[in-house]
């Protein structure tokens, strides 16, 4: 038993279900059933009444998810105790990001160090790509998330994804295409569906990179998302990251592009914020929390 599997426990009982209680500490719901399990096995008694909507607490486990909550706001008093010793404890920081990335890998980070961190308040601000560059270079946010950060400003790496071609399913580019994937020519005479995500590298500046130009750019829009669902109306052709891709692919056919083309997103600090004790303290937390490559 380890302090995630008390998190977890007092969330199912604060939720009510395992689904909700698992995408509040960050993990899939067969990883909190599974921990539950393991949980309910070492001290011997069940805790939770598995119901068709909703689970409940048993009256042992009442008791249980009460010393939990002790122990948890003991150990929460502990690091704020931590913090402020380190003289960070009401600190702010600022962390500026293109939209993508706050729906997707920012949301357990952030979540992971405020529970770590409680003295420490983070605010998050959305921009595209070009903005989050311009807060940086005038110190207006203290870290920012990048796109394809040089080595040379020490960026924490966040992930990476590559770029794909989404096409309606019975798009003839779809049914010739290899399992290598389809080349940005082959793309770049159809009807075409921008989408932008906040960002200057996007479909548009890939075919440029290329050497090739859009002939038929039909709509821009700037979510990913949207841009998939007008592709599924056959529209159009997109290319979107793959982390961006939508759960339901129903009507999608999703190819690689060849060569594949990769994008790297990283945490850097300001000029500003490399003295910062504040924006240390957050840097080396994530490090932590993150897998390793």
């Amino acid at each position: 038993m380890n302090l995630a599997h008390w998190r977890l426990l007092v969330a199912v009982a604060d939720e009510g279900t395992i689904s909700r209680a698992a995408e509040r500490v960050g993990i899939s719901q067969s990883g909190a059933s599974q921990a539950i399990g393991q949980l309910e096995a070492a001290l011997g008694f069940p805790i939770f009444v598995r119901g068709r909507r909703q689970v409940d607490v048993t009256a042992l486990g009442a008791q249980v998810v009460e010393h939990a909550r002790t122990m948890l706001g003991g150990l929460q008093a502990i690091r704020a105790l931590a913090d402020d010793n380190q003289g960070v404890s009401g600190a702010r920081i600022r962390l500026a990001t293109f939209p993508s990335i706050i729906s997707t890998v920012l949301p357990a980070l952030l979540r992971d160090f405020q529970r770590r961190h409680p003295g420490i308040e983070v605010v998050v601000v959305e921009g595209a790509d070009e903005e989050v560059e311009q807060w940086l270079d005038a110190g207006a946010v203290d870290v920012g998330v990048v796109m394809n950060p040089a080595p040379a400003r020490s960026p924490l790496a966040l992930g990476s994804d590559v770029w794909v071609a989404v096409l309606a399913q019975a798009h003839p580019l779809g049914r010739g295409a290899t399992e290598r994937g389809i080349a940005l020519d082959e793309l770049a005479a159809e009807p075409f569906i921008l989408a932008t995500g906040g960002c200057t590298v996007n479909g548009q500046r890939l075919m440029e990179d290329a050497g090739l130009q859009l002939s038929d750019v039909r709509i821009t829009v700037r979510d990913w998302a949207s841009a998939c669902v007008l592709v599924r109306e056959g529209l159009g052709v997109s290319l979107v990251p793959e982390s961006t891709l939508p759960s339901d692919r129903q009507g999608l056919r999703v190819l690689p592009v060849s060569p594949a083309i990769r994008r790297v997103f990283g945490l850097v600090r300001s000029p500003a914020a490399h003295a910062s004790r504040a924006t240390q303290v957050f840097m080396r937390n994530l490090s932590g929390a993150l897998p390793s490559p």
